[in-house]
């Protein structure tokens, strides 16, 4: 009897000089410190970046001044069970109605939620689809822990207020902004997604993917 090994989808975009990013936000930029040469065995790079590059885990640091910064987070709500699900095209806030098709009482503790046909990875959109408040609220209340997006943020990119993210703060779920979940049917994977132990840091990238169950 043949078994078939888990499928693998990487669900997080490039990041390179000229990867999108927030406006007013520090863009990845990469110099060589050392390279391959008469005295020098290895090439060694030096990057600069925001924690908020491609794929990305916030923590309550980013929205709360006195919050847990990413390097004291709880690595479980970023790795386990999840469900994907698609309200494509369904913004500009995601309501409870464009996913309730998916949403059940057997919903695992984490959901991402695909709102692009093809992810923007190459440019910056400020048209993207967040969460409406009440949405997470709702997703909390069945047991979510962990709300994951395709766009840059589960707020407008307008927004002062931050209210899903203020949702976030005072319930304790967990965030990844920032997905590409072009290929990801909708359905049930496990989700591996653990942010760097940046002890002093507000975020920080994530190498997100799914597997399948």
């Amino acid at each position: 009897m043949t078994s078939t090994a888990p499928r693998l989808w990487d669900i997080s975009p490039p990041v390179h000089e000229g990867a999108p990013v927030f406006p007013g936000d520090t863009p990845y930029r990469q110099r060589w410190a050392a390279s391959i040469g008469p005295g020098c065995p290895v090439n060694v790079s030096e990057i600069t970046l925001s924690p908020h590059v491609g794929a990305h885990a916030d923590a309550p640091l980013h929205y709360d001044a006195d919050g847990t910064t990413v390097g004291d987070l709880d690595l479980s709500p970023f790795l386990g069970t999840c469900r994907v699900i698609h309200a494509i095209a369904r913004g500009p806030l995601i309501e409870l109605a464009h996913i309730e098709h998916a949403v059940d009482q057997r919903l695992p503790p984490r959901v991402l939620v695909r709102t692009y046909q093809r992810a923007p990875v190459d440019r910056w959109d400020g048209a993207l689809a967040a969460y409406a408040p009440a949405t997470i609220e709702r997703l909390a209340a069945l047991g979510v822990k962990l709300v994951g997006i395709d766009t840059a943020s589960i707020d407008p990119a307008d927004s002062k207020t931050l209210d899903s993210h203020q949702v976030i703060r005072r319930l304790g779920l967990r965030v990844l902004e920032n997905l590409v979940l072009d290929d990801v049917p909708e359905g049930d994977y496990e989700l591996i997604a653990l942010p760097l132990k940046l002890v002093s840091a507000d975020a920080s990238p994530v190498r997100a993917v799914l597997r399948s169950l």
